[in-house]
């Protein structure tokens, strides 16, 4: 499975898309529409959302599983964008559905908050708050048109309550919400079924299995940067509650890291570089959030974290992306231990965000290069600062390196010789 080891945007899709050409389903198991997979294969663009990021292999089985929540408005936009020439797609019917109450709440919660949180005001932490409190709408409820009527109408009565003698907004009508949705409910039935028993007959059947996380692991619910996180499990074990296997269906964890850090969103993170030159690796490592557009905050790889993010999610083998974005610096640096508020050297990573938000970091240097690395497609073609800093990360998180990014496109990758 692959899991992202930083605060999400690791380049997550790229992995996937790269692995999935040798699997034969791809399943993505948490998150939403939040979620932003960019994909640059066969001279085009894609920006996945939704579906899973191996939507580009025909004769593949992609599956949206029921961790997700889905926003069928987004689910079938992405499927017009890539056309016919596409994997075949199923939707679990325990999945959870982003309804229009929840994107107006996300919003006017946010904005009602004194310390907020940075969400995309998608919906996403309303309908897992809902999930869980037992009063949300699955895609099975949507299919089902008589039910569905039945199920909404006091789901939608107490929604209107609290947007509008809560945060004064405009309540909205069984209508305007009924019957888009109901017609999303009709769309959907020839992509929904039992996403669980088909995984785990593939399973059986002896057919590789490519699972795909979300967000990342700082931005894991419990054992994230919380508050500021994501409302889902985007750690391997997350997996298995979002596509209903047991443990023992999930064999290696590829980590995804980004050759330097960046987080969206509120929240600390000790390594930020403000000025020039995180300034300089926002434009030209492109870091903008897919899914809103907005800069991203960038700054030094935090090795601190990323053990933690290793050990947390089990991940044994790594892909680093984004290597060529360093090219050009005089310096680059790693932070390898903290400094507390008494000044005291910590190595261990705490998830608690009075303690990262008064740390200092004690940071390694490393020489940079001037090459251009896109053309490199072995680590041996690497110059050598960039292999130094390469077998550095490997060597200080333990695991072994599956791929190396060196440019955006599909080809522009370095994979290493037992990548699959």
């Amino acid at each position: 499975m692959v899991v992202g080891l930083q605060f999400g945007d690791e380049g997550k899709g790229r992995v996937v898309d790269l692995l999935a050409g040798g699997y034969d389903v791809v399943a993505r198991y948490q998150g939403g529409a939040n979620a932003g997979h960019t994909v640059v294969a066969m001279g085009r663009k894609f920006v996945f959302h939704l579906l899973p990021s191996g939507m580009l292999y025909p004769g593949k089985l992609c599956v949206v599983g029921n961790g997700v929540v889905l926003d069928p408005e987004q689910f079938f936009r992405e499927l017009e964008e890539l056309g016919p020439e596409r994997a075949e797609v199923l939707v679990s019917g325990c999945a959870h559905v982003v309804m229009p109450y929840h994107k107006v709440l996300d919003a006017l919660e946010e904005e009602a908050k004194e310390r907020r949180i940075g969400t995309t005001r998608r919906g996403i932490g309303p309908a897992y708050a809902d999930k869980h409190g037992r009063s949300g709408i699955r895609v099975y409820d949507l299919c089902d048109e008589r039910g569905f009527a039945e199920k909404l109408r006091p789901i939608l009565e107490l929604k209107n309550r609290v947007i509008e003698r809560v945060y004064g907004g405009r309540p909205l009508s069984f209508e305007e919400v009924y019957e888009p949705y109901a017609d999303y409910g009709r769309r959907l039935k020839p992509f929904v079924g039992d996403a669980s028993s088909a995984i785990l007959e593939a399973l059986r059947g002896g057919r590789r299995v490519l699972f795909e996380g979300a967000q990342g692991v700082m931005l894991d619910v419990d054992v994230g940067t919380y508050p500021y996180v994501t409302s889902s499990s985007t750690t391997s074990a997350g997996a298995c509650v979002g596509t209903g296997v047991p443990p023992t269906a999930v064999g290696r964890v590829i980590g995804v890291v980004k050759a330097y850090a960046t987080r969206v969103g509120e929240g600390p993170f000790p390594t930020e570089l403000e000025g020039d030159l995180g300034e300089h690796l926002r434009r030209v490592g492109h870091e903008y959030g897919a899914t809103t557009g907005r800069p991203r905050r960038c700054g030094w790889l935090d090795l601190v974290a990323l053990k933690y993010a290793v050990e947390v999610s089990g991940a044994e083998a790594l892909a680093i992306t984004k290597l060529d974005v360093l090219k050009g610096l005089e310096e680059i640096r790693v932070c390898v231990a903290y400094v507390d508020a008494g000044g005291t050297r910590r190595e261990r990573f705490v998830p608690e965000t009075g303690f990262l938000s008064q740390v200092k970091p004690v940071y390694r240097s490393f020489k940079g290069w001037d090459e251009d690395l896109s053309g490199c497609r072995k680590l041996e073609d690497l110059p050598s600062a960039a292999r130094e800093y390469v077998e550095f990360l490997a060597s200080q998180l333990g695991a072994e390196v599956l791929m190396v990014g060196v440019g955006a496109s599909r080809e522009e990758t370095i994979l290493c010789s037992s990548w699959r």
